[in-house]
């Protein structure tokens, strides 16, 4: 297995959030990883973005130009991160705030109203852990309990509070997608 992910939203999203649940996930089940945030002018509304790469050999460079997923957040993602999947990969887009629909036929679109589902769950800011839910139900890169049981070891006991929300919140996004596809 070797997959390129780039998760990206407006910062605050939580898109390196989600992008360090599948680093993470990723080492404890025995793969490569690696994880790179993007800082910079996020912090003024732009885009905030990280890149994972998740092989079972070694990573040659971190640094990737076609993502083989990509999860986006907000239009800005879409319109930087959508002609870039790599042929065959997979896009998932929070159709809540991404209005446009992609006119590629050489990948698989999945559209999650994330910020309803989440905000159905109790807290609009968990749209980043549907939205990796989504994208875990479409293509099941890392299983769904190891993404669970990252919760539940590296996430600090001062937040320990988000754990059963965003378990919550992966399931919504895995069901969401199942029940599009008639699953």
């Amino acid at each position: 297995m070797h997959e390129e992910v780039i998760v990206s939203g407006f910062g605050g999203q939580g898109a390196l959030f989600a992008g360090q649940l599948l680093t993470y996930t990723g080492m404890d089940e025995g793969w490569h990883v690696t994880w790179i945030p993007s800082y910079g002018p996020e912090m003024r509304g732009g885009t905030a973005h990280c890149i994972v790469i998740l092989s079972d050999e070694d990573i040659g460079s971190p640094i990737i130009r076609q993502p083989t997923i990509a999860i986006v957040m907000n239009p800005a993602s879409m319109d930087k991160y959508e002609p870039l999947v790599k042929l065959g990969g997979l896009l998932v887009a929070n159709s809540t705030l991404v209005r446009q629909k992609s006119e590629r036929t050489d990948i698989e679109v999945v559209y999650v109203p994330a910020n309803e589902l989440a905000a159905e769950l109790g807290n609009v800011r968990m749209a980043n852990v549907v939205l990796l839910g989504a994208m875990l139900g479409t293509r099941e890169i890392l299983p769904l309990e190891g993404i669970k049981r990252t919760l539940d070891q590296h996430i600090p006991s001062e937040r320990r509070r988000i754990i059963e929300p965003n378990k919550r919140a992966l399931d919504r996004g895995v069901a969401y997608v199942r029940e599009q596809k008639g699953m």
